[in-house]
């Protein structure tokens, strides 16, 4: 039962995270009056290295209820390793780089335009898609079979 509640649960909750972290707040927080490019790349450092960390515990939560689930479909265990390889590049390649460009804007050096933000916007918004995806279809499967 909580294997099942995990693997429809977990998915729905790190879509909203990732939606309201990286696409809602982030790019709200440098329009609000007094704040500066350095403090809203501070303050983003800051969120972002707190949702890596909720990211990280979501996964071994999922990957309990993924070791655990009897029913798992080749095609969720495909959605969620695909989920897995994004945040584990997130984690060791894009958010090191990210942080260390903006300790250099923060320091007040104007380091060179970079794609490396729109390579992590980009990962997200295929988390996003196959989160949303594996939790409709952990939802789907774990449906009564009347009820379909």
């Amino acid at each position: 039962m909580i294997v099942s509640i995990l693997k429809i649960a977990v998915p729905f909750t790190w879509f909203g995270m990732v939606l309201a972290i990286s696409f809602i707040e982030a790019p709200l927080k440098f329009q609000a009056p007094g704040i500066t490019l350095p403090l809203g790349l501070g303050i983003g450092r800051l969120v972002f290295f707190a949702l890596n960390k909720m990211e990280i515990v979501a996964a071994f939560l999922l990957i309990f209820a993924f070791w655990r689930g009897r029913s798992n479909t080749r095609f969720e265990t495909g959605l969620f390793g695909s989920i897995l390889l994004i945040l584990l590049l997130e984690t060791v390649w894009l958010l090191p780089v990210l942080d260390a460009r903006a300790e250099l804007v923060i320091a007040g050096a104007a380091p060179p335009f970079s794609g490396t933000h729109i390579v992590y916007i980009v990962f997200d918004a295929m988390k996003l898609i196959a989160l949303m995806t594996l939790g409709v279809s952990t939802l789907r499967n774990s449906l009564p079979e009347v009820e379909r």
